[in-house]
């Protein structure tokens, strides 16, 4: 669950420190007062895109960090350990942009991408907008939910990898039966080529040794010349290093006597001393074994040359050599496969059978949560006085596809007499709200992440109708952390935790300000819900009688 939040020179904020309670918290205050900042602050740390300048003005960048407590068992945790991220049962996410929009994430301290933040918040909170139900109107949406439902999620994703595997085998099939003679004369070429490609027998190891022995071959007569004349300035000339700084080395040591200091001096002379004896052998001995090979020069010459033609040939570098000839044996192996009389047919067939194994084992699995999901619904809808109504699932049957051998199509009838229509032709933007709302509470309550936040997702719902979302808030927030934004009192009298956002002039700059609300305060914020301005001592009745005091 979120702990607590830390946003420090944001938009409006200039610093906040927040902690939050299990269960349902509301967060409540006037328009423009800054309670979507909250979620845009908290959307950052989860990977969000940052699509504008957020410091606040005049300071260099925001800081914003959140805290979540997990479970040893959690998604989140599993994927901590599967990114090699040291935590134990506190997880911190911070992310730090700065006035020139650049920014930098975090995870425990450590550096982390945006994409990793993004990946790990999806195992932390599900954030549902005030607009989240104009989605439900999409089919992908409503497949989506109805297999979130269902456990679905992993068997969905077999059946959308069996259809690629058959789709792939099957367009293969189909164009081989229509180009088997391009496809023969295409074999032969490459037979030819891996043929070519294997006697040349290059490797990239082998291509550095022979560049670098054909180097020192052709330039043989320089370095063997080069090397005699090194060795008789160390050694062999009447004047030469290794006498000098013996000389050198002497003269050192008797002064040793009259000044310790020097010794240091000497003895690096003495340790030069034996590095030149060293390099002197080494030398000697190269030179013994080196000698001119003009026959070795000329195949080397030649293993280059035939390298360089074969690449000339094919339009390659040599380097590209050794990737080509395991493209041209990966394509020989699958065009061979396909000249299999009946192989290609047969690997078809299998994998169509894997998938409609697959796809009839979800659409039974489909068929069974819809009649769950849609008894549900329509139970919420009677609370959310939408009497009569009815909410049901249609699964439409359709040509395999990779979402499985059907459509998923949320019908409702608004109220008794009228038979279902699909959710955009009769829903209007009332219904929609509260159908959205009845299905997030229904269906998210079977899922893993810890914390919901719901901003304004009540908007056009009022009257007895918001107590009752008030109180689905409340039931979801026995099982789950709830955060939810509003402007009704209904819903907010009936959270655990109240937090008021407000606006306040500080020298001559607008800040937004968020604080925790005792019994008296909160008494105070209800009325102001209530009755607006005038605030009277029956508006004041009415928020305790809806606190429950």
């Amino acid at each position: 669950m979120l702990q607590a939040l830390s946003i420090s020179d944001f938009i409006i904020v200039d610093k906040l420190d927040l902690e939050f309670d299990s269960g349902f918290t509301t967060l409540t205050g006037e328009t423009g007062a800054g309670k979507s900042i909250l979620i845009d602050a908290l959307s950052l740390t989860l990977g969000a895109r940052n699509d504008g300048l957020v410091a606040r003005v005049g300071c260099d960048k925001a800081d914003i960090s959140a805290t979540f407590s997990i479970d040893d068992n959690s998604d989140a945790k599993n994927w901590l350990t599967k990114n090699e991220i040291e935590v134990d049962d506190q997880l911190m996410l911070r992310r730090v942009i700065y006035a020139d929009g650049r920014s930098r994430g975090f995870i425990n301290g450590a550096s982390a991408t945006v994409n990793q933040m993004k990946e790990l918040g999806e195992f932390l909170v599900d954030i549902y907008s005030q607009n989240a139900h104009h989605s439900l109107l999409k089919a992908s949406t409503q497949r989506q939910i109805l297999d979130e439902f269902a456990h679905n999620a992993e068997l969905a994703s077999q059946v959308a990898q069996h259809y690629k595997t058959w789709h792939t085998l099957h367009t293969q099939r189909l164009a081989f039966e229509k180009n088997a003679a391009a496809y023969a004369d295409e074999l032969v070429e490459l037979r030819d080529k891996t043929r070519e490609l294997q006697q040349l027998n290059f490797n990239l190891d082998d291509w550095q040794d022979i560049q670098q022995e054909h180097h020192r071959l052709a330039n043989g007569t320089s370095l063997l010349s080069g090397l005699e004349a090194c060795i008789a300035l160390l050694n062999d000339n009447d004047v030469n290093i290794s006498a000098m700084l013996a000389q050198v080395q002497q003269k050192l040591m008797g002064l040793v006597d009259f000044d310790a200091q020097i010794k240091d001096a000497a003895d690096n002379v003495d340790s030069a001393l034996i590095q030149l004896e060293e390099a002197n052998r080494t030398l000697n001995r190269y030179l013994q074994k080196a000698e001119l090979d003009p026959a070795r020069l000329i195949e080397v010459d030649s293993r280059i040359q035939s390298i360089h033609n074969i690449s000339r040939k094919y339009r390659s570098k040599p380097e590209e050599l050794p990737d080509l000839l395991v493209v041209c044996q990966s394509r020989m192996a699958e065009l061979e496969t396909f000249a299999i009389d009946g192989l290609l047919t047969k690997q078809e067939q299998e994998a169509l059978n894997a998938y409609q194994t697959a796809a009839n084992t979800l659409s039974h699995k489909r068929m069974q949560a819809t009649k769950i999901l849609s008894k549900r619904i329509s139970l919420e809808m009677q609370r959310l006085s939408l009497s009569g109504g009815q909410f049901s699932v249609a699964l439409n049957a359709c040509e395999a596809s990779a979402h499985g051998l059907e459509t998923v199509e949320f019908l409702v009838a608004g109220h008794a007499g009228v038979g279902p229509l699909p959710l955009n032709k009769v829903a209007s933007g009332g219904e929609l709200s509260r159908i959205s709302l009845a299905l997030h509470v229904t269906t998210t309550s079977q899922g893993s992440v810890p914390c919901m936040i719901f901003d304004e997702v009540d908007v056009g719902i009022g009257g007895g109708v918001a107590e009752v979302v008030g109180q689905l808030l409340k039931q979801l927030g026995a099982e789950r952390q709830v955060l939810v934004i509003t402007h009704l009192p209904q819903v907010a009298s009936q959270a655990a935790q109240h937090l008021q956002v407000s606006k306040k002039q500080q020298n001559g700059a607008t800040l937004s300000h968020i604080q925790a609300l005792r019994q008296a305060e909160r008494i105070e914020e209800i009325a102001r819900m209530l009755g607006g301005i005038q605030i009277t001592e029956t508006t004041r009745s009415h928020a305790k009688e809806m606190l429950g005091l």
